[in-house]
């Protein structure tokens, strides 16, 4: 068969063809939410191997904040991959490293001197943040919170505080990882319940002398999509202080300009000693980074971090345009009116539901979400609901992700580009398939 010949074969292919094939040759447990395969996409708007048009409410899972295939991103990607695709930013580097690094030393919260590292994952960043933290101290000990997710790979999997799917199936894991309850006041956990805990386990388990670092989501996202209190912030970094603690913010979803600031840690008046990126760093291309106090950076020797593919020349290109692009197009300030329209329509909806929508949250730019319960009641949650809404919007031509502990949080993840019309085009798709689901 002709090259042109396979081509033609190719494209008659449906959905259920890909998703067939799929299953044969790949793993069961890297899944799919919905067997739709992708052919081209624009903003905020994916077309189908089967022609299908869907409203993105997902962005790759808070990538591609400035939208698919901005024409800026796209355009320095073209320019560096015409120069060179990679030569190893530890062996021979280039400028737009360099660069990248100077950026995200100035934006990243915080007066205080910093440096950079980058990697190509979100779990890499996050597993170097505590070699940091531990050649820095000489210590030990991480805690982390309940529902918090941190990746995949052995170190991220111990710090993330939910099991399935997650850790299931994967232990033992590293020790020295301890966990307190994350504060939701929707779900009963205080403030001060939290910092209680985490002094019963100065108490009880490692003592504060012994702990290299504490490791929060501003915004929890994988957990549910639950703010972290400022006042809780502000405790966390003064308890570090006082115990020469390493605070790390993990900005990998909550970066970027996803929650009405540049970085969530904003909120809170705070500056974290380390801070991970990736995700919408770089408009969809494989990159990420450390960001911190340069004292406690250059405390591993020379060789200590890194990686091949780490700060991939590509990746560094498409997070500078994805820069220009958050700032020229006043995409930070984008995010706090699609919170707005968001909300005016989700509460309106929850009003029409009170029994189902238990709680909407608005409240950090376009890292939205709604939690579903059971006759009104936080403790029943709806999973099962969930998950064939988010089922029903693909059929209906809308991307959604559902997240949370007890899997019945809808999460709504726009990029920061999406026009109102197609808000009000999605959440009418929304809309009805509450009506058609709960029917």
């Amino acid at each position: 068969m002709s090259a042109v010949e396979k081509e033609q074969v190719l494209q008659g292919l449906t959905n259920a063809d890909w998703q067939k094939r799929k299953v044969a040759a790949m793993a069961r447990g890297q899944g799919n939410i919905a067997p739709v395969y992708i052919d081209r996409a624009k903003n905020a708007e994916l077309w189908d191997v089967e022609g299908n048009r869907y409203i993105d409410f997902g962005t790759g899972i808070a990538v591609c904040n400035t939208g698919h295939s901005n024409p800026k991103v796209v355009a320095a990607v073209q320019a560096q991959l015409e120069k060179f695709s990679h030569t190893c930013v530890m062996v021979t580097p280039y400028d737009t490293a360099v660069r990248l690094a100077e950026e995200l030393n100035e934006l990243v919260p915080g007066d205080s001197p910093k440096k950079t590292i980058f990697v190509t994952t979100g779990a890499e960043a996050v597993e170097n943040t505590i070699k940091i933290a531990r050649a820095y101290t000489g210590r030990r000990g991480v805690i982390a919170f309940n529902g918090g997710f941190h990746g995949r790979t052995m170190l991220a999997m111990g710090l993330t505080g939910k099991i399935t799917p997650y850790k299931n199936l994967f232990g033992p894991f590293p020790g020295e990882v301890y966990h307190a309850p994350f504060p939701i006041e929707y779900h009963g956990v205080s403030i001060e319940e939290s910092l209680k805990a985490l002094q019963n386990l100065f108490k009880a388990d490692i003592a504060p002398s012994d702990v290299a670092a504490i490791i929060v989501e501003p915004v929890q996202g994988e957990g549910g999509f639950y703010p972290a209190p400022n006042e809780f912030m502000q405790a966390l970094r003064a308890l570090c202080d006082e115990h020469g603690i390493v605070l790390i913010a993990d900005e990998i979803q909550t970066g970027f300009g996803r929650t009405g600031k540049f970085f969530a840690s904003e909120y809170a008046g705070i500056e974290p000693d380390l801070v991970t990126v990736a995700k919408g760093v770089a408009g969809g291309f494989p990159l990420a980074a450390v960001v911190g106090k340069s004292e406690i950076m250059d405390a591993p020797l020379p060789g200590g971090l890194g990686g091949t593919y780490g700060g991939s020349p590509i990746g560094c290109a498409a997070a500078l345009a994805v820069i220009d692009v958050i700032r020229e197009d006043g995409l930070v300030e984008r995010a706090n009116g699609i919170a707005a329209k968001f909300k005016a329509r989700l509460t309106a909806l929850q009003a029409k539901r009170p029994a189902t929508i238990g709680e909407v949250r608005c409240d950090r730019g376009a890292m939205i979400a709604i939690e579903l319960v059971q006759d009104g009641d936080v403790n029943k949650p709806a999973a099962d609901l969930t998950k064939a809404l988010v089922g029903a919007a693909y059929e209906h031509g809308l991307v959604l992700l559902s997240c949370g502990v007890n899997g019945n949080v809808i999460r709504f993840l726009p990029a920061l580009t999406i026009s109102d019309a197609l808000i009000d085009e999605g959440l009418d798709i929304l809309e009805a398939c509450f009506d058609k689901t709960l029917a």
